[in-house]
Formats: structure tokens, sequence, C-alpha cells
């Protein structure tokens, strides 16, 4: 028994940041940020926003597209680096707000791989009988963990995300392959240091400036290129296909430049790609659902169609799921 997808949906918020905004805040201008990731605007929070926020738009949609109460939805997955709080977890304040009575559920970290990890982590739990309703959602609202001080990460990341109902076929659809992958020694090329146990919040830390996300650009990009091109050229081939037999290309929206190699190693043509970053930079968790209710809502995907995922993120994480779409 395979999983698929059964509606999508995707929240951002309503405040908009462009590259001629951010050069007023640091260092940088509107034709190094395009000629460099392909950003022009990103979404951002307001004062009173959190991802939980977020999310609970993304559920609730998600219900109303599906037809479904929340009281049929089994169990909430939410991944996010950018939580509400450390406890209780992102998903626990959205089962409460959509009143999701007989949902567990969690957070689950891996950084802009997070919705792929929760989407198979989602197809696992259908697929063993266990349950029949699972919502999976990749959030982030990174303007909370960024430093407008450094143009090398304040100019790429925005807030928003996107999310899933999952539930089971028995036909040869859905969710049909995947491939995930960590290498912790990739670590410290894409970090927040500070904040958890190593670094607790202190003075001292806030002065140093350990709260934000710090990233070693040129070696992420190396990383990055070469491990979404792979994972996706190495699904394709274990599952008899090429890149002429993809409908639709979703990869992690981290920067034009990664997305155009990737697809360029698989045989995946310019058309068939699916690219949104110009107008939501990198929502890390989010950016794949956000890409994928989109491309669901305009029509590009229909029944029978193969859509090929894939990421990269900080960990480092990295994988790729096919999917035969099935939505009915």
């Amino acid at each position: 028994m395979n999983a698929k997808i059964t509606a999508t949906a995707h929240s951002t918020p309503k405040n908009v940041m462009t590259n001629l905004d951010l050069e007023k805040l640091v260092d940088t201008t509107d034709d190094w940020i395009r000629s460099r990731t392909g950003i022009v605007q990103r979404h951002i929070v307001s004062e009173d926003e959190a991802s939980s926020d977020i999310s609970t738009r993304i559920a609730t949609s998600l219900l109303e597209k599906g037809g479904i109460s929340a009281n049929d939805i089994d169990l909430i997955i939410i991944g996010t680096v950018t939580p509400d709080h450390f406890t209780p977890s992102t998903a626990a304040l959205v089962q409460k707000n959509i009143g999701a009575k007989n949902a567990w559920g969690f957070d689950l970290s891996a950084a802009c791989s997070g919705f792929l990890y929760g989407l198979e982590t989602g197809a696992n739990f259908i697929a063993s009988g266990r349950h029949k309703k699972v919502m999976v959602i990749g959030v982030d609202t990174m303007t909370s963990i960024l430093d407008f001080q450094d143009r090398d990460t304040c100019v790429i990341f925005g807030d928003g995300g996107g999310g899933v109902i999952l539930e089971p076929t028995l036909g040869k659809t859905g969710i049909v392959d995947s491939i995930l992958h960590m290498d912790g020694s990739g670590g410290d090329y894409l970090i927040m240091p500070g904040g958890g146990s190593r670094i607790p919040a202190t003075l001292k830390s806030v002065d140093d400036r350990q709260h934000y996300i710090k990233q070693d650009g040129k070696t992420v990009f190396k990383y990055a290129v070469k491990g979404m091109a792979d994972v996706s050229e190495r699904i394709l081939s274990r599952n008899d296909l090429t890149g002429d037999d993809i409908a639709l290309f979703i990869p992690h929206q981290a920067n034009k430049r990664i997305i155009d190699s990737a697809a360029q190693r698989c045989g995946i043509s310019e058309e068939k790609v699916l690219i949104n970053i110009d107008q939501y930079g990198n929502t890390t968790a989010g950016t794949i659902p956000i890409a994928l209710n989109e491309a669901f809502s305009d029509n590009r995907i229909k029944d029978g169609d193969y859509v090929l995922l894939a990421s990269f993120g900080a960990g480092f994480t990295w994988g790729s799921i096919l999917i035969k779409w099935e939505s009915k």
C-alpha cells in the first residue's frame, strides 16, 4: 500500500520584502542578489506571527480542500527548524488550533529537507496500515534567525510553508520511491550555533550573535549541486526512468544556479522545472510544498504524471522522492 497526496496547500505572510528594501539594510544590490540567487522578493512575518500561525492556515486549508474533518486526522508531522518554542512542539500547537483531537504528532528537524523527511515518515505510517490520514507540513520563519548585518544569509531566506494530506492507495501510484541521506560532517557549514544545550542563551551568546544562522556559502553550494543532482539521477535510474519521463521537477528553492545544474544532470528540460525562488526566496522546509501546491493549483500536474522532488539542506541532509500522481 502506497501513500498518495489528496490535498495540497500553502501560506505565506502578507508582508513582502524586496531586494530594494534589503539595499537599505545591508551592503548589497538588487542586481547582486538576482544574479547570484535568482531572488527578487521574499515574504516576511509580522511581529505577532510565528511558524504555528502559518502552519495553522495551511492545515485549515488542507482540511477544506480535502473535504475532511479535523477529527479525521491521525497524525500531524511538521518539518521546521524555526518552531514557536522548543516545547511544546509546533505540531501540538496546530493540533490544538484546528481541533484535531484524534491526532498525535511531532516536529521534525531536517532543515531544507524537512518536508521530504516528513513526507517519507508520513508515507510509511500510511503503508504500515496504522493511519489513514496524515498531515505533513513544511514551514519556516527564517527571519526569526536571520542576521540582517550578514548579507551572505539575509538576502537568501524568506518565511512561509506548505503541506499535504496523505491517504492510502492500493494502486502503483502515489509515493513510489524515495532516497534520503544525511552527512553530519557537513553540519558546521550551515548552522545556528546558539540556543541549544551546547550554547544556551546568555548575554554573551546574544552579544556574539550566536543565535543567527551561519553559512559557508561556497561549500554549501558545492555540496548542494552534487547532492541534489546525484540523488535525483539515482532515483530515476533505479526506476528505469529518464528526465523525459518526468512531467514536473520540483527542487528545493535554494538558488537558481543549483536548480539549473541538478535539472541538467538529470536531463530534465527547462519547461519541466518549477522555479518560484524569485517570489519567495528560500523558505527552507517550506519551498517544496509551496511549489507543489502552486503546481497543482495551476494544473501543471495531472493523474498519471511522474513528479520528482529533490532537496538539500543543513545537516547535511538531502534526498529525492518520486511520485506517480493520483489525487482522487
